[in-house]
């Protein structure tokens, strides 16, 4: 049997690293150390249906307690590993014991920055989202009649005002960039996503920032914006982006870059050493990248189990998204970064589109809007390398069937 696995994290990575050893009938011993209190569970719902209260933690876990006794996997919660000792092949644990490894998996994840104090982040009243406890706060808070401020206009920030707003808040989102979803969609889709917002009553306010909150009793009460006004606010909630968990392998001498630098195979500078999810900075066409997605967590957790299980394949990501907004699903494959074109196109079903994005000719990234058919034939054509015929995507009557023939 090969010597004990141990898991630095408790997120989606960990759970589908080790669920899919065990698919593997590899049965080595395992152990999972988790910072939270509770065993391995789903995120996406936390800002959506758990976050409503349509869902229960115990319909998040990926499997109940018993599943990882009945396995042999360790899991030793409300703990963290606070040391890698690579020469011993230890790792030490926040309650001060030592675990002897064979094999290291670093599933640490990320966090979301937070407003510094000086401008009231610090205030009662101030969210992110990050783990249950956080939606189980703010939940208490989303009361019909109260005024939201949402700070960051990527998909956290719009699905936390989507949320906001269902609850029957007033909402305002403030964007210092020049538009919303700046970093990680084209303008084509901020715009059709801006238009979604603003017909359910959100306010969105593009190249503007937040002065400071300001607080009565230690509460946040209104908050000074960019644009010369003060609004009164009752809760605000930050999304303005997360940073690497990725203090314990720069200690540890592993290298790092705004996360935990990898190879195709996902192992990081140290071969007894794996990274995957948030915490990795991944090579991906030419480029070293972190795939902030449940997606890339778990396909690049099971892409290491399958290499300790004896495989060979290296880990290539076909990066795929997606994001709940009111009654529109928004599903995303590829990666648009650098493109120089888009193509939008009306579906067949009333209020569904797709936005097709290309670079140099060649297509690199769909977005659609409550278009499944769009979105599943423009990952199949992402993922044979093929490029449509425009003239296809431009006309709404053509079947896109044909583009995959």
């Amino acid at each position: 049997m090969a010597g004990r696995l141990v898991v630095a994290g408790g997120g989606q990575a960990a759970f589908a690293l080790v669920a899919k050893l065990r698919a593997l009938k590899d049965e080595r011993p395992v152990t999972i150390v988790a910072a939270e209190a509770s065993y391995p569970y789903q995120r996406p719902p936390l800002s959506k249906k758990y976050l409503l209260r349509e869902m229960t933690l115990d319909r998040l876990l990926y499997r109940p307690e018993s599943w990882y006794g009945e396995h042999d996997v360790d899991v030793r919660l409300s703990t963290t590993v606070t040391a890698i000792d690579r020469a011993a092949k230890t790792v030490t644990l926040s309650d001060g014991s030592k675990v002897d490894y064979d094999v290291l998996a670093l599933a640490t994840g990320s966090t979301p920055r937070r407003l510094p104090a000086g401008v009231g982040g610090d205030l009662d009243g101030v969210f992110v989202v990050r783990d249950f406890t956080d939606a189980d706060r703010l939940a208490e808070e989303l009361k019909p009649g109260r005024h939201a401020l949402i700070i960051g206009g990527g998909y956290i920030g719009l699905e936390a005002a989507a949320v906001a707003r269902s609850s029957g808040l007033d909402v305002t989102v403030i964007e210092m960039a020049d538009r919303i979803l700046q970093r990680v969609a084209s303008a084509a889709t901020a715009n059709l996503v801006r238009d979604i917002h603003k017909a359910h009553g959100v306010d969105i306010r593009e190249g503007t920032g937040l002065v400071r909150l300001t607080g009565e009793n230690g509460h946040v009460t209104a908050a000074e914006l960019t644009d010369g006004s003060t609004i009164p606010v009752d809760l605000v909630i930050v999304g303005i982006g997360v940073t690497a968990n990725d203090v314990l392998a720069h200690d540890a001498g592993l290298e790092v870059a705004n996360g935990i630098v990898v190879d195709q195979f996902s192992r990081t500078s140290d071969p007894a050493i794996y990274a995957m999810g948030d915490c990795a900075v991944l090579p991906w066409k030419d480029m070293r990248i972190r795939l902030e997605s449940v997606q890339n967590a778990v396909d690049q957790a099971e892409a290491v189990a399958a290499l300790l299980a004896g495989g060979e394949a290296p880990y290539h990501p076909n990066p795929w998204f997606w994001s709940d907004q009111y009654d529109v699903k928004l599903q995303i494959a590829g990666f648009g970064l650098g493109h120089d074109k888009t193509i939008v196109r009306k579906g067949q079903r009333e209020g569904s589109v797709s936005v097709w994005y290309f670079m140099q000719g060649k297509l690199i990234a769909v977005d659609a809007l409550n278009d499944a058919k769009a979105y599943v034939t423009g990952k199949k054509l992402l993922e044979q390398g093929l490029t449509p015929d425009r003239a296809v995507l431009e006309n709404p009557q053509a079947d896109l069937k044909t583009l995959l023939a």
